[in-house]
């Protein structure tokens, strides 16, 4: 990455700890997320949402980060999502059990209980980047993933899963390795405290270009798989978790490889609302960094 700003709010980043660079590195290797899943299975930072480009992402780090009014479309702003955004949809889910599909995690909202592990960790029958449990899901995510990547192969898009679940076990090291390398300040930037990962859930995964290009990187945004993912992931029910110019409101800087399942219905109904964050669309508050 092009600047300390942008890898300092990211949400995958490499682990366990950092050695090449401090201020803005990126790696396509395992790694956690520094937000919600940090974890050495998938490396990275910053998630996706709109239309800036990389070179736009990498610029905005060179500065004091944007609010959220200043992204590119007004929709997005926190106003724009009321509290009853989602209970208009038919079926509603809890926020807050680890098992649900609408569950947030964020850096206001550790995990209950802080060691969940879901019940139904299964290996998605798709192209894998990784091994172990990194190449595992929660059922009802592998099974939505499993569409999604065939339908991305029938329009000529290869996709690999390139980091699904992470242990806490894994984020313990993971993050001790960030604070013995960094210090504890620089690596709450850097990776998500354990019990704060939502990779931890299941409902999240990272994905990889068939190519190999840009892993984990700004410039993955170009790629034809995550072009692919922005324009169709919400039909398999999957949101870009952490979008283009929205780490004021998720924590963490743009991450167009970071997807997170919620259901089609909701889906698709933050897409046609242009709303973009789960914390907009759910009613809750911001969360730019630890409580």
């Amino acid at each position: 990455m092009t600047g300390a700003g942008l890898s300092a709010l990211a949400a995958c980043t490499p682990g366990p700890a950092p050695e090449a660079s401090k201020a803005g590195s990126s790696s396509a290797g395992p790694g956690p997320h520094a937000d919600s899943a940090g974890s050495p299975a998938a490396s990275g930072s910053a998630s996706a949402s709109n239309s800036a480009s990389p070179s736009a992402a990498a610029s905005a780090s060179a500065g004091p980060p944007k609010s959220p009014s200043a992204s590119a479309t007004p929709s997005t702003t926190a106003a724009a999502a009321s509290p009853s955004a989602a209970s208009r949809l038919p079926r509603q889910f809890s926020l807050t059990d680890p098992a649900s599909p609408w569950v947030i995690v964020n850096k206001h909202r550790p995990l209950k209980p802080a060691n969940y592990v879901p019940a139904d960790l299964v290996q998605p029958r798709v192209a894998l980047a990784v091994t172990g449990e990194a190449a595992q899901l929660n059922s009802t995510t592998a099974a939505a993933a499993e569409r999604m990547f065939a339908a991305a192969a029938a329009d000529g898009v290869n996709i690999t899963l390139a980091s699904g679940y992470r242990s806490y076990a894994t984020q313990v090291v993971t993050y001790n390795g960030w604070v013995s390398s960094q210090g504890r300040a620089a690596a709450d930037t850097a990776s998500a405290r354990p019990g704060y990962s939502e990779h931890q859930t299941g409902w999240s995964f990272d994905i990889g270009d068939g190519g190999g290009a840009c892993s984990f990187q700004p410039c993955f945004a170009e790629q034809p798989a995550a072009v692919w993912a922005k324009a169709n992931a919400h039909r398999f029910g999957f949101v870009v978790r952490y979008p283009w110019m929205q780490h004021t409101i998720t924590g963490y800087f743009y991450e167009s490889w970071h997807l997170r399942y919620v259901g089609v219905e909701a889906a698709t109904d933050m897409r046609k609302r242009g709303i973009a964050t789960l914390e907009q669309y759910f009613g809750l508050a911001s969360a730019p960094g630890y409580l």
